[in-house]
């Protein structure tokens, strides 16, 4: 080792400060769940017709519908904390597969028994769109900047899947102000503002990168 080597050292290590080291994924995941499950319950406490939620739920296939809404948000979440640090295997992004397909498989169900009389129909495809932006982006923004602490190594992967979970709990928080089985047109509002949500966070993170030069 050269003096300049050892100078240099010397340096990094005289102006070194203490990292504070991040708790396990699993723990801020969960952390950030509960945050985001308080707030959402005392908006649905406060604001849902709890009378229309309860007659919606009497149908098996809203409950299990809504399970994947859920569990598609819970998983997104738990990856992108995972895959957020370097040494995680990418099988992570996996996780919410399952439950993606479930709900999207159950809230057709609604809309072939509504084909022939109002499939088409309007419905509050403005509303659901407007919904999930305003509560999926301000969730996915608050996400990722907790995520980039981590410094994850594939930075548009964990945005993308922090905001496919964003997106999942929204849709799921949606349900308590909709009133009525969704049509076709509704589920097309629904999966597209969903995507905008994913399209949001990782457009944000690459236009991060692009700054930084990273």
């Amino acid at each position: 080792m050269n003096d300049a080597t050892e100078r240099l050292i010397q340096s990094l290590a005289q102006d070194a400060r203490p990292v504070a080291r991040l708790r396990p994924p699993g723990m801020r995941a969960a952390l950030w769940l509960a945050a985001v499950g308080v707030l959402l319950a005392l908006a649905i406490g406060l604001m849902a017709d709890r009378d229309v939620v309860t007659a919606r739920l009497a149908g098996v296939p809203l409950d299990l519908e809504m399970a994947g809404m859920l569990l598609t948000g819970i998983l997104a979440v738990t990856a992108a904390f995972e895959l957020s640090l370097p040494d995680r295997s990418t099988a992570w992004a996996l996780l919410p597969l399952p439950p993606l397909a479930l709900w999207l498989g159950f809230t057709g169900t609604a809309c072939w028994s509504h084909w022939f009389t109002d499939g088409w129909a309007p419905g509050s495809s403005a509303a659901c769109l407007k919904f999930i932006l305003g509560v999926g982006l301000p969730m996915g923004g608050s996400l990722i900047w907790l995520l980039r602490r981590a410094a994850p190594l594939a930075p548009v992967r964990v945005a993308a899947l922090g905001g496919v979970g964003a997106a999942g709990i929204a849709a799921f928080a949606l349900q308590f102000f909709h009133p009525f089985d969704v049509t076709f047109l509704d589920l097309v509002t629904q999966v597209g503002a969903a995507l905008l949500v994913v399209l949001a966070a990782t457009g944000w993170e690459r236009l991060r990168l692009a700054r930084t030069g990273a």
